[in-house]
């Protein structure tokens, strides 16, 4: 959360500051040592030299140091939080943040400078900023063993990842709010975060080489509760539930997701749902058709090499001439 904060607030500004004051909270300063010496924690660090800006701890127990800094929270705290608001999620309540701050900053005067406003004194100090070059990548990066039902676990709660990384130590990259989860360079999940404890995050593609060889896992497994699929991939489901191979009918078809990609293969299902022949094979083929390599185009004949006078022709009967003994036999 305090690097998405700077990362925010830096691209907010327009640049970053050259030095930046902390209380010793633990995301910021690993180990307090004699003086104003410090251990900043290592990821903090390596924002801060992307930034290239000085972080600068506090002293224990001197409040004078931080300047007015207290008061402000106590003020911006009333007028943001009183009366408590309620909003249908995280990013209507930052939107409406975004807009009351800029409201309180273009009418309230500044704290010291009387002579403007917040607003004003910004946009005269906003010249003195580092330029931003790009936003730093700010994630928490923890490793995690993948469990038997493909589940990584982080802050109490369960994210899918593909089921073919399952037993394996895989690297969990925690966002303000996301969850990317990565093994061997490779993106194998990324969810919304989930807040709160014992929370189970599911993508139903994770699961998909298991329904392979548990075709009934469709029906019930909790992955696919509520799967919200495409349309096109619902009417066939649909036809093909009256067959009694329809469930791995359907898995055959929604493998090919991973082959062709999905709007290749709602396109197939849309065409066969019009034909009226909706089946594996049909789908399949239909993808296979509209998705065969490319001709290779012919090559220009080299100048160095000498003009054919005879132009090579597809004519099978000169290998019969050859195996009965004709013409172009080597005597």
């Amino acid at each position: 959360m305090v690097l998405d904060a700077h990362v925010r607030a830096f691209e907010y500004f327009g640049g970053s500051c050259r030095k930046g004051i902390y209380d010793n909270l633990k995301t910021v300063v690993s180990k307090v040592l004699i003086g104003k010496d410090r251990v900043f924690n290592r990821r903090f660090q390596n924002m801060a030299s992307h930034y290239l800006f000085e972080p600068v701890a506090c002293t224990p127990a001197a409040g004078w140091e931080k300047g007015q800094i207290e008061s402000q929270v106590k003020f911006l705290r009333q007028r943001l939080f009183v009366p408590r608001l309620k909003f249908s999620d995280i990013d209507e309540l930052n939107h409406w943040l975004s807009d009351r701050c800029r409201t309180i900053a273009a009418g309230h005067k500044h704290p010291e400078f009387k002579d403007g406003t917040v607003a004003e004194y910004f946009d005269r100090e906003k010249q003195h900023l580092l330029v931003l070059s790009s936003p730093f990548d700010g994630y928490k990066e923890t490793p995690v063993r993948v469990s038997t039902t493909a589940l990584v676990s982080y802050d109490r709660n369960r994210y899918s990842v593909k089921a073919s990384v399952v037993g394996k130590t895989v690297m969990i990259r925690a966002y303000a709010g996301r969850i990317v989860i990565v093994h061997d360079g490779n993106v194998i999940g990324d969810h919304r975060r989930l807040f709160g404890r014992d929370k189970i995050c599911y993508d139903a593609w994770h699961y998909i080489e298991v329904l392979k060889h548990k075709p009934g896992a469709l029906r019930n497994g909790a992955p696919f509760k509520d799967w919200a699929l495409p349309e096109p991939l619902i009417e066939v489901r649909q036809l093909l539930s009256k067959s009694p191979d329809g469930d791995r009918q359907f898995i055959g078809i929604l493998s090919a997701v991973s082959i062709y990609g999905l709007e290749a293969v709602i396109t197939a299902c849309s065409e066969a749902l019009y034909a009226g022949v909706a089946s594996r094979d049909v789908i399949l083929n239909a993808l296979s058709r509209t998705h065969d390599a490319p001709e290779i185009p012919e090559c220009d004949v080299p100048l160095h090499l000498p003009e054919l006078k005879t132009l090579p022709l597809a004519d099978c009967s000169r290998y019969d001439d050859l195996l009965t003994g004709g013409v172009y036999v080597t005597r």
